[in-house]
This record gives C-alpha cells, structure tokens and sequence, in this order.
C-alpha cells in the first residue's frame, strides 16, 4: 500500500470504522449520490457517515454541483482575489450577525489553528483551553513529533462542567488567552456551562471561541451560536458549509479580526473559486428548501430509533449519544462495536460506530427506517 497507514484521512481507517482485521468490509469508494456510496466491487451502501459531517445536502447535490462546474470554467484559481470572497463573507454575516469579518481556509483544523493565533496576538498570551476535538494540529495534541513546550500550552476543561470549568479557567487566570470548545459532545450544552464559559472568560481576558465545525448549517444554519444565542469572541465553521468541497471559515467582531494584520494566516488555495462558489451554493439551498426542517425530522427519527434499541439490547451497554442531527450508539465494549460496525457494512449499512453519524437532506424515513432495521438485526447477533 503506497498510501501511509492506507487513507490520508485518519478517521477513515477501515481498523478505525470496522475494526482491527476485518474481513469482507469496503476499504474503498468509487461514487456516492445522496447518501448511497458504492464500492469498487460494485457494491452499494447506505450512508451515515456522509463524508465524516461534511454533507448536509447529500453527495453530489445538483444545485451544488452546478456551481461548482461553473468556478472550474471561470479558471478555478489565480493572482487576485476572487469576487466570490467578498461575497460569501457577506452572506455569512447576515447569517450569523457576530461574523463582521472573516477569513477563509480550506479545513477545520486550519481554521481551529488560526482561531487560536488570532486568540494570542489579541491577548498577548499563548495558554489554551480546549473541550472537544479541534484537529490533529500541535497546538492542541500531545504524543510523539509534538514539543513538550507545546503541549504545555494547552489544558482541557470538562464538558458540561459549570463548576469544573470555572476552576480551570480562573487557574489559568492572566496566562489564558481563549477558551475553545465544541458545543456539542454527546449531548446538547447545558445552559449553566454556556453562561460559565462566557462569564469567566470575560473574567480573566481571554477570548471565547465556539467550534462551529460540525453544527453549523446543520443543528441550525447558524449552528450552536444562533440556537442557543451564544456570544463568542470568534466562531470557526466547517465541513457542511460547502456540502462536501474543502472549505472553512474563522470570523469574529472587527475589533478582534484585526489582529490578523498583526500575525500571519495565509493559504493559497483559501481563495480558489471552486469551494467559495459551492458554500454559496450550500447556503442558497439550505436558506430556499426545507433543509433544516428536514434534517430535524429525520434526525429525531433515527435519534428516537437508536434510544429504543439501546434499551432493548439484553447486554445493557450500549447507549444512545449525541442530538439528533449527529448521533450514535455507544458501546461499552469496544470489540463489539466493531463487530457491529463491520456486519452492518457486510449488510450493506455504513453506520460509524464512535461520535458521530449524520442525517442529510438526501435521507428520509424510509431510509432511517432500514438503517434502524440493520441494525436491530445485528445488534441482536454480535
């Protein structure tokens, strides 16, 4: 295999999603439409993991699509920046009013990495606190190839924690320069936690950023921040927003956005015309179906579907995590996960068995309906 560790992208590691040596699962894709992806063995699935929550719309999405086609036409990419730029910036900002400037990268951990930069030369301070998976980046990981002066850097608070949070945040006192957490980790914020985290940051100085990477145009077309009405510094979106296309998004108040000219966030492709053209198209067509609503819907479905099979299952440890839009079942027992993820592969369901699964506008209760089917089949096997 000429290919490290056999994909570039870590999570979709055939140990990863079926377990260590499993037989008979597909390793690789050849197409996806909607949320049917088929093998090179001709083979076809049915999809939950849709493009690890890149894809709110379904693969392939026409309207998507058709804009894409056309930024290749205009010539892709090149020396200035692209009218779509200006553009996009703001849209995004009439969706989520607290974006008054932005800046564009091509992925979630880019955009984390810059959040965090931006965090520092406002603040002139370098600690960080985190909550939640914000990429695989040094200034937020630990193991081999990271400076132990790096991870020094970094702390975590715990999720849904009021009292645990505010500890950690008044330890770090004057060194903090933000707090970065995801607001969703297997279950919805507690409005508690949400107040501590901005009241404490205040506090102490630091900056409050909201990963938005998965919520965003996906739990409501403003994510996390317009649901529950949060106020952070900076807010960093990804993944759903150009339904597939690699693009992200940091963006704040223009007071804390200026410190970008103070420091240096830079990516040549940040502005090709591909990615920009298909977020345009994203948001136009979540903004004009019922996208949301829908994803609601079925979302509740599935979400309602795994509750009653986790408290069906004899053995007692499995449980249903998440919110509706991205859930999953959790196991207690690592090796039957993979035995369940593996036999609902063999059987024709891609059903990730760690956080999280995703709805799209391309499922529909009959399709929820299957994958609950499956999976009430096997988990009564494994």
């Amino acid at each position: 295999m000429s290919v490290s560790g056999v994909t570039s992208t870590g999570s979709k590691r055939p140990d990863l999603l079926f377990g260590p040596g499993a037989t008979d699962v597909p390793h690789q894709m050849v197409r996806a439409h909607g949320c049917i992806v088929h093998d090179a063995d001709g083979r076809e699935y049915l999809d939950f993991i849709m493009g690890l929550g890149a894809v709110a719309l379904g693969y392939g999405n026409s309207a998507v699509n058709l804009a894409a086609h056309a930024a290749v036409d205009r010539g892709t990419v090149g020396p200035l920046p692209p009218e779509d730029e200006g553009e996009l910036a703001e849209e995004l900002r009439v969706i989520i009013p607290r974006l008054e400037q932005v800046r564009f990268l091509k992925t979630g951990a880019e955009a984390m990495a810059a959040a965090v930069r931006i965090a520092r030369a406002a603040t002139k301070r370098d600690q960080v606190l985190g909550c939640g998976y914000h990429g695989w980046l040094d200034w937020c990981n630990s193991g081999p190839g990271i400076p132990q002066s790096t991870q020094s850097l970094f702390g975590t608070i715990p999720f849904n924690d009021p009292e645990g949070t505010r500890q950690a945040i008044r330890a770090a006192g004057d060194r903090l320069a933000c707090v970065v957490v995801e607001p969703v980790i297997d279950a919805a914020p507690a409005a508690e936690w949400l107040a501590v985290l901005r009241t404490e940051t205040q506090q102490v100085g630091a900056l409050l950023v909201i990963d938005e990477i998965k919520t965003a145009f996906r739990i409501a077309l403003g994510g996390a921040t317009e649901l529950w009405r949060l106020e952070p510094d900076l807010i960093v979106l990804g993944k759903a927003i150009a339904n597939g296309y690699p693009l992200a998004v940091v963006g704040g108040s223009a007071d804390v956005m200026q410190h970008v000219q103070h420091t240096w966030i830079s990516s040549t492709l940040a502005t090709e015309f591909v990615s920009l053209a298909a977020a345009r198209a994203t948001v136009a067509e979540i903004k004009g179906t019922n996208a949301l609503t829908h994803l609601a819907a079925v979302g509740a479905r599935l979400f309602t579907g795994l509750t009653r099979l986790a408290e069906q299952d004899a053995t007692g440890s499995v449980h249903c995590s998440g919110i509706p839009p991205m859930c999953y079942l959790r196991y207690d027992d690592e090796a039957r996960s993979a035995r369940v993820a593996a036999e609902c592969a063999r059987r024709g369901l891609l059903f990730k068995r760690t956080a999280y699964n995703f709805v799209s506008l391309a499922h529909d209760a009959s399709s929820i309906d299957s994958a609950l089917k499956t999976l009430g089949e096997v988990l009564a096997s494994c």
